[in-house]
């Protein structure tokens, strides 16, 4: 079957025209190895999770790039890292020479760290995430975006099991000294259940037996490996007194699901996690559809000490930004418009849209406007806004 075209590729495309090197981040599995190989096809592939290979590097760096021809495609570049200095040095030898070095890496962070210091200003970077419903209606909150899931909804419980023992197993041990993999892996599925919530660590702590600081750390390492989102409050004091906590979701909602113990859309229905994992699934779409067209990842939610919130704060162009409450509803009401109208009056008309983002019925009409200056659209409607109109591709994956 044809691939699901990604919605970064024309990014990543004007990136090999402009850059000698590339470099593509992101969650393991996303599915950055096959979006290179379906750009670059000709591209030589190197894995450097193979432990020959990783020999071969650490005996001869210069005699193993020299045995390459470019375009080469290296695979989870943080297993070598000391190669980026010898690449450095045949790109500043042949700098026009453009989309010749393209790297992949799943530890965002400590890749970042060997880009700054050996490929500043030679190297294009940009992220991949997995699949948004912008790219196929298969996304949804239970199957999540991953794509070997989306290709196999069916099989999505061993391949979610699997992947997370694979991530505990390799990501995690290659970052922090983990001693306890039994009560991190208790820690993955007590995050799951405060998707939405402000973080507070003390509460993740008590329950697991750990100190605060183990806990920072281990969300740290969540971070850096991608799978959760921290969403920060809103920087700029409209007039009140603000809440400083930022918000955690899990960044792909078929994952959260699968560490919930949720295995049916029936289950879905009837969890009292129903209404933050849409939360977050639609918070995982606006950071999607920002990195996608080479943004940085920016957003942010309201609350102040009354109890005023507002789910989301979308960053647009001249300091302007999109309010957004999310509602799992299927049934929309004007009263769901009254933080964003309550908050608007203290923007200073900074704000361009008001958004309830809900779920999609079955059935019945779809209303836009849900009060004056008020929208109502459904996650659909709303992925297909946040790319300026362009909706999912009704294509196979493979």
């Amino acid at each position: 079957m044809p691939l699901i075209p990604r919605q970064i590729g024309p990014v990543l495309l004007a990136a090999l025209r402009r850059f000698p090197a590339t470099v593509l981040t992101g969650p393991r599995r996303s599915g950055k190895t096959t979006l290179l190989r379906s750009a670059v096809p000709k591209a030589q592939y190197v894995l450097l999770e193979d432990p020959d290979i990783q020999d071969r590097v650490r005996r001869d760096p210069r005699a193993f790039l020299e045995a390459l021809r470019p375009p080469v495609i290296f695979d989870e570049i943080q297993h070598t890292p000391q190669l980026l200095n010898y690449i450095r040095t045949i790109v500043d030898g042949q700098p026009r020479r453009m989309g010749r070095w393209l790297f992949t890496g799943s530890q965002e962070a400590p890749l970042m760290q060997g880009i700054t210091e050996s490929m500043a200003g030679r190297a294009a970077v940009l992220q991949l995430l997995p699949f948004s419903i912008a790219e196929t209606p298969k996304v949804d909150m239970l199957v999540g975006g991953f794509p070997e899931v989306v290709l196999h909804p069916r099989d999505r419980a061993l391949w979610y099991a699997s992947y997370l023992q694979t991530y505990i197993e390799r990501d995690v041990r290659s970052i922090a000294n983990v001693r306890d993999l039994t009560v991190f892996r208790r820690f993955l599925s007590l995050v799951a259940s405060r998707n939405g919530q402000m973080l507070n660590r003390t509460d993740l702590a008590a329950p697991l037996g750990i100190s605060v600081p183990t806990i920072s750390e281990w969300l740290h390492i969540l971070e850096l490996t991608g799978q959760v989102i921290l969403v920060p409050p809103y920087f700029e004091n409209f007039g009140k007194r603000l809440i400083k906590s930022p918000k955690v979701y899990w960044g792909d909602a078929g994952l959260a699901c699968h560490l919930l113990g949720i295995q049916s859309q029936a289950e879905l229905e009837r969890s009292p996690f129903l209404g933050s994992i849409f939360e977050g699934f639609v918070a995982s779409e606006i950071l999607k559809s920002q990195v996608n067209r080479g943004q940085h990842k920016e957003l942010y939610y309201f609350r102040d000490q009354q109890g005023l919130e507002v789910d989301f704060l979308v960053p647009q162009p001249n300091a302007r930004f999109w309010l957004v409450e999310v509602k799992a509803s299927k049934t929309v009401k004007p009263s769901m418009a009254g933080p964003m109208l309550a908050l608007t009056g203290n923007t200073g008309g900074r704000a361009t849209r008001r958004i309830v983002v809900h779920r999609k019925a079955r059935t019945g009409p779809s209303f836009r406007a849900l009060s004056k200056g008020v929208e109502a659209l459904t996650v659909d409607q709303f992925a297909s806004e946040m790319n300026g109109g362009k909706g999912a591709r009704k294509t196979s994956a493979s």
